[in-house]
């Protein structure tokens, strides 16, 4: 059985409606599943930047590398999976903080160099950035306080050093 990758790639694209459609129901005619999918305009206001996770098997990645490299509206892609990458995410966590919990809580929003960007007489909104594993940590520490909303980004990332995408 082939083993499955997870596979990170940024896709370059013309900045124009339908093309996020169209790339997106290439990964659905193939059957993949996209985990995290971001995207935003770049300096230049007539490309976009898609950063798209999935996984599946080598080859079946390939094959979705050169299908959406064919598609009009692509003008590159970089699949990351033999670059040194950074890779980060942004959350922001609503959990509940009732008074006797509030310094607990800060306590490791602290420690998680997160910050409070919000709060309620009876809540926190918390701003986290980093890495999959540290969102996924902070996120389970404040579980058992109440979380009450859970908003994330998806996984951005760029090749470390000199090599760029553009």
């Amino acid at each position: 059985m082939p083993k499955l990758m997870q596979h990170t790639i940024t896709v370059l694209v013309d900045n124009k409606p339908g093309v996020l459609a169209r790339i997106s129901g290439l990964f659905a005619r193939r059957g993949f599943n996209i985990e995290s999918l971001a995207v935003s305009i770049t300096d230049d206001p007539t490309v976009s930047r898609m950063t798209i996770v999935a996984s599946g098997d080598d080859s079946t990645l390939d094959q979705i590398n050169k299908q959406t490299s064919k598609l009009i509206d692509v003008i590159k892609l970089v699949d990351y999976s033999q670059i040194p990458i950074i890779e980060r995410e942004l959350a922001l966590i609503k959990v509940k903080a009732e008074p006797v919990h509030r310094a607990e809580i800060m306590q490791i929003v602290d420690i998680f160099r997160a910050k409070i960007i919000d709060i309620s007489v009876t809540s926190f909104t918390i701003e986290v950035t980093g890495g999959l594993d540290k969102v996924d940590a902070i996120e389970n520490l404040l579980r058992p306080y109440g979380i009450m909303e859970v908003v994330r980004t998806g996984k951005i990332a760029m090749a470390r050093g000199a090599h760029t995408a553009i």
